[in-house]
């Protein structure tokens, strides 16, 4: 009645054979797979140090945008500055040589003049600026009125809304601090590439 059962030994069970397409290795504990993906943050000891990496981060950022910005990567262009159509804008506005970015080197150079006192430099002073304003402003509006022909051939379903004033106010810059840079070189005419 109370007699010992002699125990007998577990029979071995044969190996489970793997499924086809199967990873050939048992799935990881979440306890596991949870220690692996954890990545150790290390938090701020203050407030100080808080605001600080705050700041740091920002100063990444906006250094990443004005990169951006600079290349004219579309993701980080203004909405004035987004689109073909004000890409072929600009394209076309850096591909020559203007009067109006010449317009401030024009004017210091007047400036300085104006401190020799003479009679020919006194006639400079009085019709130089507003000839030099004249001229720029006719370029201007030739300038305008050709980017509004040529994108309206070539973006006839974009919206070209102040495409004209954009490039004429482009053409007035100096060409290093244009933004976004000059893609073009000068004498590189886009309407010709466009062409060919």
């Amino acid at each position: 009645m109370f007699r010992r059962r002699t125990e007998t030994a577990p029979a071995e069970q044969p190996p489970q054979p793997v499924k086809p397409g199967g990873k050939g290795r048992p799935t990881p504990k979440r306890s596991e797979a949870q220690k692996r993906r954890r990545q150790y943050i290390t938090a701020p000891r203050d407030r100080k140090e808080a605001y600080r990496r705050f700041r740091e981060r920002q100063a990444q950022n906006r250094e990443k945008v004005r990169e951006g910005m600079k290349k004219g990567d579309e993701r980080y262009l203004l909405k004035r500055d987004r689109g073909p159509v004000r890409k072929f804008a600009r394209d076309y506005v850096d591909g020559r040589r203007t009067f109006g970015s010449y317009l401030m080197y024009a004017m210091f150079v007047i400036v300085l003049l104006s401190f020799v006192r003479t009679p020919i430099t006194a006639l400079l002073m009085l019709f130089g600026p507003p000839l030099l304003l004249l001229v720029v402003l006719l370029e201007g509006f030739w300038i305008s009125s050709r980017v509004k022909r040529l994108t309206a051939e070539r973006f006839p379903g974009e919206d070209r809304k102040g495409v004209g004033l954009y490039a004429a106010v482009r053409a007035m810059q100096i060409r290093r601090f244009r933004v976004p840079e000059p893609q073009v070189g000068v004498g590189e005419r886009v309407e010709a590439r466009d062409r060919g």
